[in-house]
Order: C-alpha cells, then structure tokens, then sequence
C-alpha cells in the first residue's frame, strides 16, 4: 500500500494524475497535502475492500473442502456397510423374516403341484383345539397384493372366535383373542377355556389399526362338559386312537357338506375312510346285517387325575399338564401291557417348593382261547 512519506516525495502533478486515476472527487481544486491525504484514504479503503473479498473466497474453500470431507467419510461408512458380509447377512435377516411370515404349505406343493386352501379344527379336550391348515402360495401372494403398505408390518395370525347359535338360523361370531403364528408349520394347538363352548377360528395377516385379511375360515367345534376323563393327546397316533371321539367332537358327523374339509384331513392322516362310527373302527361289514363276523375287543386306557394349586406347575413323565382354573388336572392315555413307572412333579409359582408322587402300574392281558358252541347247545 502506499504510505503518505512515499506520496510528498512525488510532484503535485504526479499526484493531481494518480488522484484522477483513482477517481479522487475533487482533486483538481485540491493542494498537494490533501491531494496526498485523500491518496492515502483511498488507498486504505481499497485495502480493506480486498482483504474482505478475499476473506470471502477463503471461508467458501473451506466450507466447500469440508463438504468434500464429510462427503468422502459418508462415502467411505456407506461402502462399509455394503460390504460383501454385511450384504450376506442383511439377505439372511431378509429371508428370515420372510419364512417367518409366509404361512403357504410347501411340502404338499412341491409333491402334486396343487394346495387347496382350508383350515381344519379338532377339539383334543375340553381345553384345548388343534388347528390344521393348507395354504397357497397364490394365496399369501394375493394377501401381500390386498394389504399394500400395510404388509411389511403384517403378522400371521389365529383369530379364536366364540359362536353363539341363537335358534336355529341365527349364528354370532366374538371374536376373543387373536394368537400369533409364524411359518414353517402348519398346524397349531390352542387353548379354551370354560367349557362346553363352540368355537372357530379364522387365519390371515394383522397388520396395524386392527387390519386383517383373513385366508381361511375354519369348521365350527364344540368343546365337551369338563369331567374325569379328560383327554391330553399331542399327536395324529393319538388321534387314531379315540378318532371316533375327536371327529364326533369336531362337528365331523353334523354335516357332512359342511365339514367336507375335516373328513379329508382325517382321511388323509389316518389312512382309512370316514363314514358310520362303526364301519370306521370295524369295518364295512359291522354297518351292515351280517351275522358271522363277531368283533371283541378290549382296551385299557389310563386317567391319572388330581388337584394341586391353580397356580402350580405339573408334569407327568416330564410332560406338562393343564390346570383349570381350581386347581383339578385329568390326563388320559393308552395303556399298554407293561409295567408303567408314572413320575409326577408338581412346583410351586415361586419354584421354591417342589414335590413328586411316583405312580407303578402293570398292564397284563391275556387272551383266552375262543369258545365256539353249535346250534342248539
């Protein structure tokens, strides 16, 4: 910048030129000290104009090279999250999740190629259902299309609802509890209580504000009075024990169009037909008016019942056992010929107290050699 010392040393002409070159206003009329000072003062304000354009310049680098910064390390975390392993493992949660929502019935698909939708009832007790189902893929798919937005927040579900029949024609569904699922499995048990009660149940997708999209919508059952011989079966060999009970239970021998589902599904597990109770468990002929085949079987079956604190745990041969509501428990099963060593465990709420009865039982049957007598004798 140029001092005042430099500018007294120049001639008053070189001054009045500079001061027309600078655009001094004034300067003709002016004497050669305020010709300086006015150089001077225009020098000082060119300075600071400079110094603050050039500030400017430096505080936009800056920001621009710290968003170029931010940018390369937002860049570099974005790329490290999409690593090849973290891609690995977000597909893995992705087709979990998946698994876990998709309710359609694979292995009678991949074996003939068609899966009629149906979800099928069997009352076990009179505390407990078991729902059976068959599901499309088609099915799900159509599901996912009708709830939209709303399917990424969708769960499977039962929807358990009591029927009420009002006379004959007139029939009101409640529904009490909605108990979620999930996939890989197509059959669930459920628990009632109060019984006798009837019930149904319908399955499908609950997604948020109480949306459901319901697949299919099972037979009407009706639970048994609660007594002594309460049934606790766990699986189709059980089934095939007492089908007749169960199927009766189920609604199977109601109406036959009705429950043309359930009659399938018990055909299909048991291997045999279901027709009359006594064609089913004999035989066709028993139906009928032959004479000559003569059926006699015996059977034992075991009920282990008692009564213990209605908030207790119980187990029989490690298995758990329902409670009601007062305590009292039944379990019925077959008994065959052996010696039966029958441990049961039954624990306080708090776990401090426990206390175990052992029960030794022996089974054996002998059959005696027929009599056969002739006519007249």
């Amino acid at each position: 910048m140029i001092t005042a010392a430099k500018l007294r040393t120049r001639t008053v002409k070189d001054l009045a030129t500079m001061a027309k070159k600078k655009k001094v206003p004034g300067w003709h009329s002016m004497r050669k000290e305020e010709l300086v000072k006015a150089l001077v003062n225009r020098a000082r304000s060119e300075a600071a104009r400079r110094a603050k354009s050039n500030g400017k310049k430096n505080a936009s680098s800056t920001a621009k090279t710290r968003a170029g910064a931010s940018k390369r390390r937002s860049d570099s975390g974005h790329k490290s999250t999409r690593s090849p392993q973290a891609q690995r493992r977000l597909k893995q949660i992705k087709q979990r999740l998946a698994r876990a929502k998709n309710l359609a019935f694979k292995s009678i698909s991949e074996g003939n190629g068609h899966v009629r939708n149906r979800l099928v009832v069997m009352v076990r007790d009179p505390f407990w259902l078991h729902a059976y189902w068959e599901l499309s893929r088609e099915s799900v798919e159509r599901a996912k299309a009708a709830m939209g937005q709303f399917w990424h927040g969708a769960r499977p579900i039962l929807r358990l609802s009591e029927v009420n029949r009002n006379g004959t024609t007139s029939t009101v569904r409640q529904p009490i509890r909605d108990i979620e699922i999930h996939g890989g499995v197509n059959n669930w048990y459920v628990d009632v209580q109060d019984p006798p009660k009837s019930y149904q149940i319908e399955i499908g997708y609950l997604a948020a504000g109480e949306k459901f999209f319901s697949l299919a919508r099972s037979n009407v059952v009706s639970t048994p009075q609660a007594g002594g011989g309460d049934a606790f079966d766990r699986n189709w060999a059980e089934v095939a024990k007492d089908f007749d009970r169960i199927y009766a239970m189920s609604g199977g021998y109601t109406d036959q169009d009705t429950n043309r589902d359930l009659k399938e599904v018990f055909e299909d597990q048991l291997h045999r037909p279901m027709g009359d109770p006594m064609a089913t468990r004999f035989g066709l002929g028993a139906a009928g008016v032959k004479q000559s085949e003569f059926n006699f079987k015996v059977d034992t079956e075991l009920i282990v019942h008692g009564v213990t604190s209605p908030d207790a745990h119980v187990t029989l041969r490690g298995e758990p056992v329902p409670l009601r509501s007062d305590g009292s428990f039944a379990v019925r099963f077959t008994l065959p010929d052996r010696r039966h060593v029958l441990p049961v465990v039954a624990s306080s709420s708090d776990g401090v107290e426990q206390r175990t009865i052992v029960l030794a039982i022996d089974r054996n049957t002998k059959t005696m050699e027929p009599v056969i007598r002739e006519p007249g004798e």
